[in-house]
């Protein structure tokens, strides 16, 4: 872990407990079937009223854990926060929303991708994915795992609410007594919703501002030409105008302060990446987002990491040939390379 960075709280919530990080502020971690294998979820009580921000995933483990955490709770939620639209934190919405009568918040590009994936509605699809995926070179042997995978989003959010309380970036909520400003997030997904409480001097920072893992920023069949590199980069910036006591609820690993560290220390994270991306390409030639996984991920990739690596690549090379770092080529069979730009004056 980052030295610049404390840690107040150094041990998680065992399953089933909650940990009090805040008066009226309650941690719960729930399993995750893969790879990343917790989320953080956080209950903010008023009196008699709960609510909720983030339900994990939509499986019968998250769910046994949800009656275990209710059952000691002695009362129902009351309200439901969505982070954004990632089956660990979507995928308990609609159970939750409809065992307790309920209509879950959150914004409105985060909600409708949700029903588009689901769906699978033009492009979200699995074969509009697989294009993509095909065009920058991932082989034929990786493109069969992913569609013999179909529709991975449903596994996770088996159910979707067909309602919501829409939250605007730079709104306030009122939850559990204190006003909440929504930060507004983007690359990592369409309108991800952060929540600050300048009284609590507290953020839940959802997937935006993680502590030891980089936020993964993919380019998807829908945006193919999209830059989630800049628009991660440009959000981030939003946090370092916190105090610097702010104490930062993750979705992933540990609560933590240190913001205005932490954001640099993203910010040189992928200026280290891009820039040996940049030398990757410089010293190969015309290459495709697939030969350069390796460059940015240096270990051995699971089905699921190497999915989200695809994209990733994209997405760092989308950036820095919007920066004119490098160029793009698509060619005749609509395969898509990158290239160091030609000097100028070069014929």
């Amino acid at each position: 872990m980052s030295a610049s960075l404390s840690y107040p709280f150094p041990d998680p919530p065992a399953p089933g407990e909650t940990l009090e990080v805040a008066p009226g502020l309650m941690w719960l971690r729930m399993p995750l079937p893969f790879a990343l294998d917790h989320i953080n979820l956080w209950l903010l009580r008023e009196g008699e009223r709960l609510t909720l921000v983030d339900t994990g995933y939509g499986d019968a483990p998250t769910r046994g854990w949800w009656d275990v955490h209710l059952a000691r709770a002695r009362r129902g939620l009351d309200r439901i926060v969505v982070t954004h639209y990632h089956p660990d934190h979507l995928g308990n919405a609609a159970w939750l929303a409809d065992r307790y009568r309920l209509t879950p918040a959150m914004t409105a590009a985060e909600f409708l991708t949700a029903h588009a994936f689901h769906a699978q509605a033009a492009g979200h699809t699995v074969v509009e994915q697989t294009a993509l995926f095909r065009a920058h070179g991932v082989s034929d042997d990786h493109l069969d795992t992913l569609v013999a995978r179909g529709n991975r989003y449903r596994h996770g959010v088996p159910e979707l609410p067909a309602t919501y309380e829409r939250l605007l970036p730079g709104a306030t909520v009122r939850l559990a007594g204190s006003d909440w400003r929504v930060i507004g997030g983007y690359g990592h997904s369409p309108e991800h919703a952060a929540l600050h409480s300048a009284d609590r001097r507290v953020l839940i920072s959802g997937d935006m501002l993680l502590p030891r893992i980089s936020t993964n920023v993919s380019v998807w069949a829908s945006e193919p030409y999209a830059d989630p590199v800049g628009r991660f980069l440009a959000s981030i910036a939003s946090f370092e105008a916190l105090p610097a006591d702010t104490l930062v609820l993750p979705s992933h690993g540990l609560p933590f302060r240190g913001i205005a560290a932490r954001v640099a220390a993203l910010r040189e994270h992928h200026a280290a990446r891009l820039a040996e991306l940049v030398d990757a390409v410089t010293l190969a030639g015309e290459v495709s987002a697939a030969d350069l996984i390796p460059v940015l991920f240096r270990r051995e990739l699971d089905v699921q990491q190497r999915f989200f690596a695809t994209g990733e690549s994209i997405a760092h090379l989308n950036h820095l040939a919007g920066q004119g770092r490098l160029v793009r080529r698509t060619r005749d069979d609509g395969s898509v390379r990158f290239a160091v730009p030609a000097p100028v004056g070069a014929s």
